[in-house]
């Protein structure tokens, strides 16, 4: 007679997260299989630029194009605990060669003695769709700009799903590779596979792509980026994150026992907000996931709970990212020291630009496209907020762009000039002459999925997946997300009186984390104490929000609330300088825009700073 389910254990699936780019610390892998707390392990390694350096590496070396790092340090690690213990690998380290990727990794596997069933993901690539795609009607149009299709395309992507990686673990593979794919794909296909979930699971997939989105970024789930970067301890030591993850989406979020940093609702907050956009509608490639309603709790010494995700019918399209080259582009940098070094930096930026613009016109180079100087030590991403300083040492940065490669490299040979020419301390010229690079650009459209077919091998060999379930639509609509407005409780009331205020920056009251999507920045403010939340309503809006950031963000201005940890996500169109590899900004990426708004002034009642106190000591 079969035993009562009920009084079976209920099976746990834990996932840990290896990396988070590539060029993440090799500590990850060998920590997590080490600690005996993992069956899963996954990486990821791909950004937008990341696939652009590894299309060239291709050019150069036809068998390169992925990568190496995922074989030759990671695995090489790991590879004979990783099959000894069963553990199973997921990771898009294959980039623009999934197919070279499992080849190197077989040899190492043959190199070590070790049988090992690889599985690879392929048919991201949509490069040979371009041409069909400029003659179709309506053009192809960037999501962000509306610009049309640029010529000189390096690559083109789509974002693959999970549904590929689930068919290659049922295939019994031991790693699957794949190319591009979301990041949190890798997590959520080994749910899939694990729990049997299908493609009509909409909270199910919403949950899954949560706890992958959650570990898909390394030590940002456990302690790093915090707000409160001094409570986080042992940094040398600090542990790469674990999902422990149940059947009804539920998980854990921890780190292996020993390990540095820390696990706390506020820190699993900080990452969940990370670069999702409207939280009510985070849209993936498998599903269009609603976060606002998500619960997060503190469940033991560096263990906190996550539960409540919701999710609705992907849409029909697939994200493609390509990059482009457009011009060339060059940045530089100066040390100066000495009294007024700011003041010295900055002219002597401005008189290199003037003399080689003047050049520039006497070899009939025409303007720069773009310039951006920067003085680093003196606030200059503050704006108008920088704060008085003496500072006697200054490093000023000077990046430009233009369309001839010979006009840049004739602006690297007069920055050294100034060494002996003009200010007095100038110093550090970086490591030698600033090189000229070619400009390469993001340009992010969407693609019907009917265009794309997604292909999976084990050990070389095609199987057969479906691909044509269908997507049942969500029993209820997703809940709004912006600007919410609810009736405030007592306790809320109490928060909402401002009598006898005090002005402290907004970092006393909130942790917040700040990242991008292309040109828009993504800035996630988490209230320290459920109290704070009415007077964040009131205070930190999106017109105050965009009048802080005016010098940096020339776009649309969104807040959401996400009510379910008592935060918002501020959504920055146009605030990045083109973003990524076309911006010419020290902080392409926005990862200082949250700290720049932590700096806005609040207005609060004294007697608030203590629950503020209060909730940052449970978090």
């Amino acid at each position: 007679m079969s035993a009562d389910r009920s009084e079976q254990p209920e099976r746990i699936v834990r996932i840990g997260g290896a990396s988070g780019f590539w060029g993440d610390s090799s500590v990850g892998a060998p920590q997590l299989v080490a600690s005996g707390q993992i069956d899963y392990l996954v990486f990821d390694y791909l950004a937008e630029l990341t696939m652009s350096i590894l299309a060239g590496a291709r050019l150069k070396k036809p068998e390169l194009g992925y990568a190496t790092d995922f074989v030759s340090v990671a695995m090489k690690a790991v590879l004979n605990d990783v099959v000894r213990q069963g553990i199973r690998v997921v990771s898009n380290a294959g980039g623009v060669n999934p197919e070279g990727c499992a080849d190197a990794l077989a040899a190492l596997a043959a190199e070590q003695g070790i049988a090992l069933k690889i599985a690879v993901v392929s048919g991201d690539d949509v490069s040979p769709l371009l041409p069909q795609l400029r003659q179709q009607h309506p053009p192809v149009r960037e999501l962000q700009s509306g610009a049309p299709l640029p010529e000189r395309v390096l690559t083109a992507n789509a974002y693959l799903g999970a549904r590929p990686i689930q068919a290659a673990l049922d295939a019994g593979a031991q790693v699957v590779i794949t190319g591009r794919c979301v990041d949190s794909a890798v997590t959520l296909g080994v749910l899939m596979h694990a729990f049997g979930w299908q493609p009509g699971d909409h909270d199910l997939l919403a949950a899954g792509s949560l706890a992958g989105h959650i570990i898909e970024c390394g030590c940002q789930a456990t302690g790093g980026l915090h707000t409160d970067w001094d409570t986080v301890p042992d940094w040398p030591n600090i542990g790469y994150p674990i999902v422990e993850c149940h059947a009804d989406g539920s998980f854990v979020v921890t780190k292996p026992t020993g390990t540095g940093g820390k696990v706390t609702p506020a820190v699993v907050g900080e990452q969940m907000l990370y670069e999702i956009g409207d939280p009510s509608a985070y849209l993936l490639p498998d599903v269009v996931a609603d976060f606002t309603q998500v619960r997060i709790e503190q469940a033991g010494e560096h263990r906190v709970r996550v539960h409540g995700a919701k999710g609705r019918a992907p849409t029909e399209s697939y994200k493609v990212c390509t990059t482009y080259v457009e011009g060339f582009k060059c940045a530089a940098q100066l040390t100066i020291v000495g009294f007024d070094a700011v003041a010295k930096a900055r002219r002597t930026g401005e008189a290199i630009l003037a003399r080689t613009s003047t050049l520039f016109t006497q070899h009939g180079f025409g303007p720069y496209s773009a310039t951006q100087l920067e003085v680093l030590g003196a606030e200059s991403c503050y704006g108008p907020h920088a704060q008085a300083t003496q500072t006697r040492e200054a490093v000023l940065r000077l990046a430009v762009t233009h369309a001839r490669k010979e006009a840049l490299e004739l602006f690297a040979r007069e920055v050294a000039p100034a060494g002996t020419s003009w200010a007095p301390g100038t110093t550090g010229a970086g490591g030698g002459r600033a090189s000229v690079s070619p400009s390469i650009r993001q340009y992010a459209f969407l693609l019907d999925k009917s265009n794309v077919e997604a292909r999976v091998t084990v050990d070389g060999q095609p199987i057969e997946w479906p691909r044509d379930a269908a997507s049942v639509a969500a029993d209820a609509p997703l809940s709004p997300g912006r600007e919410v407005a609810a009736a405030p409780s007592a306790s809320e009331s109490f928060a909402i009186a401002i009598a006898d205020a005090i002005e402290v920056p907004l970092i006393r009251l909130a942790w917040a984390r700040s990242g991008d999507k292309g040109d828009t920045s993504n800035i996630g403010v988490i209230a320290r104490h459920p109290a704070l939340l009415p007077l964040l309503r009131d205070q930190l809006t999106e017109a105050r929000v965009a009048e802080w950031l005016a010098h940096l963000v020339t776009g649309k201005v969104t807040r959401y609330e996400v009510s379910g940890i008592g935060a918002f996500n501020f959504v920055c169109e146009q605030a990045l300088g083109g973003g990524g590899m076309a911006s010419l900004r020290n902080d392409p990426l926005g990862k200082g825009m949250g700290q720049i708004l932590l700096a806005m002034p609040m207005r609060v009642n004294p007697s608030l700073l203590d629950l503020a106190a209060l909730g940052t000591q449970i978090a």
